[in-house]
């Protein structure tokens, strides 16, 4: 089965980590990923991600003083038909805190989720199993997807 069978939903929201592997072509993930970014380039999915993400994937070419990575991470991660980068707002930061209180997880983790509950994605697309503590977030790990 393949990633896109496999999520069957119409927004998306991706972790940071789906979009390091994706630009740094992780061997594993290289071809459901494949498929899930020309779904997005079609329009055939609305992907949500938290402007947290472009802080996260930034950091690495930061230390390495990678200017085209750093460039690369900064065009892929912006507003666009079919994707929506969202601002750590207020309203994103007290979700986050109420997740906080009543699960164990991180702030950055509840920040994403939060940002993917408040826009009401349909699915979590990680490969952080620890998202699946959070209540009504339906996730899917990359790793336990298989293409065909």
């Amino acid at each position: 089965m393949g990633i896109l069978d496999a999520i069957q939903c119409t927004k998306v929201y991706l972790d940071t980590n789906i979009w390091i592997y994706a630009l740094e072509g992780y061997p594993a993930f290289v071809q459901d990923l494949t498929q899930l970014f020309q779904s997005i380039d079609r329009g055939n999915l609305s992907v949500v991600t938290s402007e947290l993400s472009l802080a996260e994937v930034l950091v690495k070419p930061f230390q390495n003083h990678d200017l085209a990575q750093q460039t690369t991470y900064q065009q892929l991660i912006i507003n666009s038909q079919n994707l929506r980068v969202i601002p750590v707002s207020r309203q994103v930061l007290i979700e986050a805190a109420q997740l906080r209180a009543s699960i164990n997880i991180k702030l950055p983790d509840a920040i994403h989720a939060a940002t993917a509950l408040l826009t009401q994605c349909s699915t979590f697309l990680t490969n952080d199993q620890r998202f699946r503590s959070v209540p009504n977030l339906s996730v899917f790990l990359l790793s336990e997807m298989n293409s065909p």
